[in-house]
């Protein structure tokens, strides 16, 4: 059973300057604090709405001295609709599985991110993670929390994706697949079910974590429209560039 929590008694810490992942050149900061497993849902709706992110128990936001150019975006589900490009991918991936699971960490997944982390993020901060890590961000996490795996015909798991439930939608934590599968754009099929998902269920947004405009890592997110970002006024609708 989850328990109110008092936002004023929360503890936040800095994260020491580090390069940034996203702009070359720039130092990156964080603010974080740890979730706690009795108020960890109701503190997760609380910051997600507020820009912050999850990782394992801990939820931080970017808090860099020089820059703002990380900013929180979700998709209005209700208003989404499907580009060509987008149901061509739906049609290429008809042959595949979805399925809700439990938030119960597998081998098989583990081993599907290891061969994710190592081909597309080689080097990074998650390329090193164990199988008991793994079992941590998924199981102790601290949240209302569920997997969406994705099995071919073979029944063989070629993507997966971690979902934190919220009061007005769902935020994509971590998503990974089977990088030899790239022709597939899985990654845009897994936020396309997610947005379809939020559809049947009448839940407002699908919360995808950080934009940064001109971070070629970044750009696919900006693709699902309309979408908002979060700024000093608050939630704003996502200007269409001509």
């Amino acid at each position: 059973m989850t328990q109110p929590f008092d936002p004023n008694r929360l503890q936040f810490y800095l994260t020491i300057p580090s390069p940034c992942p996203y702009l070359p050149g720039r130092m990156e900061r964080k603010i974080f604090t740890q979730l706690d497993p009795l108020t960890g849902p109701h503190l997760n709706n609380y910051l997600t709405h507020a820009g912050f992110r999850r990782s394992q128990n801990v939820i931080y936001r970017p808090a860099c001295e020089t820059c703002r150019e990380c900013r929180s975006l979700r998709v209005r589900a209700g208003a989404f609709s499907q580009s060509k490009s987008f149901r061509r991918i739906k049609a290429n991936n008809a042959d595949l599985t979805m399925s809700v699971e439990e938030a119960f960490a597998t081998e098989e997944q583990y081993n599907l991110l290891h061969r994710y982390l190592i081909s597309r993020h080689h080097g990074g901060g998650m390329s090193e993670m164990d199988f008991i890590r793994y079992e941590m961000m998924v199981e102790e996490c601290s949240a209302e929390t569920e997997i969406v795996e994705y099995r071919d015909k073979k029944n063989a798991l070629v993507a997966a994706v971690l979902i934190d439930r919220l009061q007005d939608g769902m935020s994509m934590v971590y998503s990974f697949f089977n990088p030899e599968e790239h022709k597939r754009s899985l990654g845009n099929l897994m936020i396309l079910d997610q947005i379809k998902r939020c559809q049947q269920q009448d839940l407002p947004y699908l919360y995808l974590g950080y934009w940064v405009e001109g971070s070629p890592k970044m750009d696919y997110k900006a693709r699902f429209r309309p979408s908002e970002i979060l700024g000093p006024e608050g939630w704003r609708l996502m200007e269409t560039k001509t």
